[in-house]
Order: C-alpha cells, then structure tokens, then sequence
C-alpha cells in the first residue's frame, strides 16, 4: 500500500519538475541571434567566432539579440594576439558605450575573471594573486559565468576566480554582450557559447 502511494504521488510531481537545458549561443557558420556594435571586425573562420582589432582601433562588441536575467554562460576563448577582451552581462550597448558588468578577459596578471563596471564604479572584484596565472595565454581557456539574482560567480578552466553580491547588479538588466578593446592589435577567437537559463 505504502509502494503505491509513493508510486501515485510520484507520477504527479515528476512532471512539475523542470530543469533548464542549455542552448548554444554560436552556431558555427554565422552571427545569426547577435548584433555588432562599433566598426570593429567580428567574423566567422572554420566555425570559430573571432573579434579582431579594425581600423579604427577603438571599442567595439558584439551582443546577443535576446536578453538573459539569470543564467549560466560556458564558452571557450583564445587570445591569438593581445587578449584585452571581455564577457558583459546583463548589459546594453549605446553606439560603443556599454551600461553592464563585465567579467574580464584579458593577459596574464590583468584580473581574468574579475568584475568590471563600465562608467560607473570600475573595478568591483579581482581575483586573488594566486588566481592570476591560471589563464593560458594563447591556449583555449574555459570560462563559465553564473548569474542568479544579486550573485554574480566566475570559473575560469574549472578554478572559482570570484563571487560576487551586488544590488545594482541584482537590479540589471540586458544581454550576453563580448567586448573588443580599444588599442589595436587585438584578436581573440570563441567557441562552444553555450548558455543555461535558470
């Protein structure tokens, strides 16, 4: 009797249960479901994703069409040549300003995984010292991003780099957003941009 009525009460929780899949966010062969912003270069090269100093050498991104509140975000990066570089969340663009956080993707000893503030309070977290080297220059690098609520945590090839709670960031709003920066010289590929709504 017991077995039954666990087996009744089973069939009808079961389908209440609902877990996010994950949906890739590059679909190898073009920039369909994103939208550049600024004259910087963003190309499709043997089903990679490549953001690339143009010639103006200034600021430039590429942001997801659709907006994500709370999510984890994986992808893979490779910096080619100086990495300055980025992942904004829950951020919007104004012709090549942006209103968001970004978590940094940058050379070696430039706070990789950490969270900057654009126009706003700059820097809020950097990762430890001892986090600094876990970034492989010119190798492809892991990162993941979760977003819940006020909680923002980064992973940068399996390593928690920071975690961070942070009303304004709780209270943001926008899309997947990757940054080219300013400067020149910069090339970066992408990979596997897979994202998990929560």
């Amino acid at each position: 009797m017991k077995y039954l009525l666990l087996t009744i009460v089973s069939s009808f929780l079961i389908p209440t249960l609902s877990f996010g899949q994950s949906s890739s966010l590059f679909n190898g062969k073009n920039l369909d479901g994103w939208h550049i912003y600024g004259t910087e270069k963003w190309y499709v090269e043997e089903g990679l994703l490549i953001c690339e100093s143009g010639d103006d050498k200034e600021y430039g991104y590429l942001g997801t069409v659709k907006n994500y509140k709370d999510f984890i975000l994986t992808l893979e990066f490779k910096q080619n040549s100086n990495g300055n570089s980025g992942v904004f969340v829950r951020s919007t663009v104004d012709g090549t300003k942006v209103n968001g956080w970004q978590v940094e993707v940058a050379p070696v000893g430039k706070h990789t995984g950490g969270v900057y503030e654009s126009y706003g309070r700059g820097w809020l977290i950097k990762p430890t010292p001892d986090k600094e080297h876990i970034l492989k220059e010119r190798e492809w690098n892991k990162m993941k991003i979760k977003m819940q609520d006020a909680k923002l945590t980064s992973w940068l090839n399996g390593t928690q780099m920071i975690q961070i709670e942070d009303q304004k960031i709780g209270q943001g709003e926008g899309g997947i957003i990757l940054q080219i920066h300013s400067g020149g010289n910069v090339k970066v590929s992408w990979r596997n941009i897979e994202v998990k709504e929560l």
